[in-house]
């Protein structure tokens, strides 16, 4: 039997085309030769750069998604993160403002380029197609080859598949890449497919699995099965005893125990898999993680240079490349347990350990920037579990500490999250307040939507939801069945707001919502028009429901949540601050995550642009 995993936070990932191996392979070596060819040319522009006057060598930007301050102080006053108190107090410490929405996609877009979300373009996990209301990866778009030839069974790609990012400005690294300070990029978030500039970057989250996914895991209830790949290929395989045969390999399974990454070849894709046997009687229960893009041999750019990716397998080992590659759906549905969870965890955070310590020793000028999201998926399984959260932050603390090592006197260091977390126990959907309140309509004798807003009459609705932190208008010359007239959405914008703030839960009595922003209000850019009309700011454990997120409409507007994932930081925004530590003196009173990029600017010479909002966070000279 097989199972398929939804993507952790909303719902099934965006399917994807992939690139054939032999292409890919070409493309590395191309680009090996290219940049082999314009070294002296950037030895030059170097030497030359450098004469102007820097404040630092070196800076170093540690990341631990989700870490919050509430946490990280309660265990500093106890004496338990004795790595983070000594950076506080030689240097420096404040809470980091978020974004909003304080989502992970949305708030390190924001560190990257230093800009609101109207201005690059990421608002949610998910946009929406305004032609067809159907929601879409918000970070990155592929289109498949479209020309083919075809000899016999083989079909071989005349066109590329095109990959697109979505986010728009300019990341820090890309502009000090221009001023010849080369940066070392490692799994910073939005960050799929990678962007060219003078420098190294690995890819994060929105990197799909092999399937084009964002993440499906596969169960088994028998010895004899086979694993999915892309474009209708499968890979069969069999437990035997004490041992799992696969493509004429045989490797050692035991229960309770992840086999090691198995390479695996779906036609001309090469993925990457590891197994968890879970149970042998009365019959056989194997979790298979989501299929992943081979680092060896990448079906899709992961990397910058191509052969980046390859270079870091061959130095390191295998290693996870799907954006979320920690299953907490796995976890959501029961197919693994919380050992077997945990462990997972642990194992991907080794690679990525090992990634940042080795870039930190082959760096001597330059910006090394890496960010670990175990904190963030341990925390949505385990939030409010001392048991597990307290020895969490003790080995981010230990990971600081191997850092600080690091940090001569020539070496800016800064240690930041994104946001922090709350309890998730209610969950909150608008689309059933917006169809009882008369708001949304449902087509002729529909009671409830599919997914993904399957089902909702256009030309009756006013305003909807999916996603994780917004409400949208159905407005007229915007969406492509839009009824409102621009008079007409600006009253309803003041009655939503007026009627939204402060909602209760009619079962708890408690407040659901505690603010809710206007768009126009919060953001200035560009892309305004494809941001939510209205930000909702949940209050402390709530959030937006498992339906709502994925656009259903049903009769329940307040249900507990029952999943495994019990911890979130949708909600207002001023509640999940993050952290923010460095080795310098901090001079901001109020620092924001949008101040990140022009200080990394600021400690190489470079002035920020100046259509970057955020201003460097320590006094520059």
């Amino acid at each position: 039997m097989t199972h398929w995993g939804l993507f952790a936070y909303i719902g099934p990932g965006a399917g994807f085309a992939f690139l054939g191996s032999f292409l890919s392979l070409v493309l590395a070596v191309l680009a090996g030769i290219a940049s082999m060819v314009v070294w002296p040319f950037r030895m030059a522009w170097a030497l030359l750069s450098r004469r102007r006057r820097t404040q630092f060598r070196k800076a170093i930007f540690l990341g631990f998604d989700g870490l919050d301050p509430v946490i990280t102080e309660k265990l500093m006053a106890e004496g338990k993160l004795p790595n983070f108190a000594r950076l506080r107090d030689r240097g420096s410490y404040r809470r980091l403002r978020t974004t909003f929405p304080a989502l992970s996609p949305v708030a390190w877009s924001t560190f990257a380029t230093g800009v609101n979300p109207a201005k690059h373009n990421i608002f949610d996990f998910l946009s929406r197609d305004l032609r067809t209301y159907a929601p879409e990866l918000s970070s990155a778009k592929v289109w498949p080859a479209t020309r083919f030839l075809r000899i016999g069974k083989w079909s071989f790609p005349l066109s590329r598949a095109a990959v697109e990012m979505r986010r728009k400005s300019e990341p820090f690294w890309k502009i000090l890449g221009a001023h010849a300070v080369r940066s070392t990029i490692l799994r910073v978030p939005v960050t799929f497919p990678p962007e060219a500039f003078n420098g190294r970057e690995l890819s994060a989250m929105c990197t799909p699995d092999l399937l084009g996914t964002q993440g499906t895991y596969s169960r088994f209830t028998a010895a004899e099965g086979a694993l999915a790949g892309p474009e209708g290929t499968h890979v069969p395989f069999r437990v035997q005893d004490t041992r799992i045969e696969i493509q004429g390999e045989s490797y050692p399974i035991a229960i309770g125990e992840y086999t090691p990454w198995i390479r695996l070849k779906f036609g001309r894709a090469h993925g990457i898999v590891r197994f968890l046997l879970t149970r042998r009687e009365p019959e056989i229960d194997l979790y298979a993680a989501p299929v992943q893009i081979d680092p060896e041999n990448p079906a899709l750019p992961i990397s910058h240079p191509p052969f980046y990716a390859i270079y870091l397998a061959k130095l390191l080992g295998t290693y996870a490349t799907l954006g979320l590659a920690e299953d907490t759906w796995a976890l959501n549905e029961g197919a693994i347990g919380e050992d077997a969870f945990l462990r997972q965890a642990e194992l991907i955070q080794k690679e990525r350990e090992a990634m940042f310590f080795s870039a930190l020793e082959r760096t001597r000028r330059g910006v090394v920037a890496c960010v670990f999201d175990t904190t963030d998926r341990v925390q949505h399984m385990f939030h409010g579990r001392p048991e597990v959260i307290e020895p969490l932050y003790c080995d981010m603390d230990r990971i600081v500490g191997k850092t600080l090592a690091y940090a001569d006197p020539d070496t800016a260091l800064f240690i930041l999250s994104d946001h922090g977390f709350c309890a998730f126990r209610r969950g909150v959907n608008l689309n059933s307040w917006l169809l009882r309140e008369g708001y949304l309509s449902l087509d002729a004798g529909l009671t409830a939507s599919g997914e993904y807003l399957e089902g909702i009459d256009w030309t009756k609705t006013r305003a909807y939801t999916f996603g994780l932190g917004g409400l949208y208008l159905n407005l007229r010359g915007r969406e492509a069945h839009g009824i409102l007239s621009k008079q007409e959405a600006a009253k309803l914008l003041d009655e939503l707001v007026r009627k939204l703030t402060g909602l209760a839960d009619e079962e708890t009595g408690e407040t659901a919502i505690q603010s809710v922003y206007r768009a126009s209000d919060i953001y200035r850019g560009p892309y305004l028009n494809a941001a939510p009309d209205l930000i909702v700011g949940y209050a402390p454990g709530y959030r937006a429901s498992w339906d709502a997120a994925t656009g259903r409409v049903t009769s329940a507007i307040f249900e507990d949540n029952r999943k495994a994932w019990r911890g979130d930081h949708c909600v207002d925004p001023p509640l999940v601050p993050g952290v923010l530590f460095s080795n310098l003196k901090i001079t901001a009173a109020d620092p924001g995550i949008e101040d990140m990029a022009p200080t990394a600017l600021s400690l190489f010479g470079v002035e920020a642009p100046a259509w970057m909002e955020g201003r460097p966070v320590i006094a520059t000279a």
